[in-house]
């Protein structure tokens, strides 16, 4: 398997692993403060990474140069991640992870200021057609909605925290000095514990741990190992295989993993025109991976 398909293979992973994140932390978003749960999810990740780490070769010397590129990732993706959670309390899991689909737009607009990587004519039809699709989804399918800029709260709260993630895939290029993957995940791990850690101590002082219902465990679990410490991996991974706007274009496929979770959990789905806008992003990833295979048969 070439590089290029292992970083395609990596980002499918990626979305259907990222999409369980929407439905379970919308229920339990209102549980637990997201600052808290975010310092407990990198903490689980960061052992379960580290772990790996130590147990391929532990830590090169060469990795710990420049400590302050961790920081810089691991703010950015502590951002995310809290603000993700505090957008779920009003908005719901399909609308969220339609938000969660403008990322590839703005991911190329960072790559072009950040590492000057041009997007083609076509690329850039896919990610307009993907941003229409989000924006169909998250204003409710709903013209009058749209017209007059009508979203909710939540949603304009987690687009702040997209905006940072949209940053980070660049970022991860631009600061990655040839370290692996498990590598430059930990030290992004361990850096946004730091910081998230330092900043939510008193909301992790007043949680009552022991008191938390099984579902938010599970949810501090899955979000701390799928989502997050394989996520990372894999995100890193791709990131170094593919263009920084293809590896987030697999976030059009996350509204529909989101859809199977919501079926699987059995909270329904949502209006067939508000589909619709899902179907759009779907599109927009296919016409993004006919670019690819039409430059893999040019070579």
């Amino acid at each position: 398997m070439t590089p290029t398909a292992q970083g395609h293979l990596a980002m499918l992973a990626f979305s259907a692993l990222v999409a369980g994140s929407f439905s379970l932390g919308s229920m339990v978003a209102n549980e637990i403060d997201p600052a808290a749960l975010t310092a407990v999810r990198f903490l689980i990740a960061g052992l379960a990474i580290g772990a790996i780490a130590y147990a391929t070769g532990g830590i090169p010397r060469e990795a710990t140069r420049a400590p302050w590129r961790y920081l810089v990732l691991g703010g950015l993706f502590a951002t995310y991640f809290v603000l993700m959670f505090e957008g779920l309390k009003t908005a719901s899991p399909v609308s969220a992870a339609a938000v969660f689909t403008l990322n590839p737009l703005m991911t190329a607009g960072f790559a072009w200021l950040l590492l000057r990587q041009v997007t083609t004519p076509r690329m850039g039809v896919a990610l307009s057609i993907g941003a229409v699709g989000a924006l169909w989804v998250v204003f409710r399918a709903d013209l009058g909605r749209l017209l007059a800029l009508q979203v909710g709260w939540g949603e304009m709260i987690y687009f702040v925290g997209c905006i940072a993630h949209a940053l980070y895939a660049p970022m991860v290029r631009l600061l990655n000095r040839g370290e692996s993957a498990i590598i430059f995940s930990l030290g992004t791990i361990i850096a946004g514990f730091l910081l998230v850690g330092g900043w939510a101590l008193p909301a992790i002082l007043r949680t009552d741990w022991l008191a938390l219902s099984w579902l938010v465990w599970f949810t501090i679990f899955y979000v701390a190992l799928a989502a997050s410490a394989i996520t990372f991996v894999l995100l890193q991974f791709s990131t170094l295989r593919l263009p920084s706007a293809k590896v987030l274009a697999y976030t059009y496929l996350t509204p529909s993993w989101v859809l199977l979770w919501e079926l699987a959990l059995g909270n329904g789905v949502p209006p067939l025109l508000i589909l619709c806008g899902v179907g759009m992003t779907v599109v927009a990833l296919i016409l993004l991976l006919k670019d690819e295979e039409a430059k893999v048969q040019a070579a």
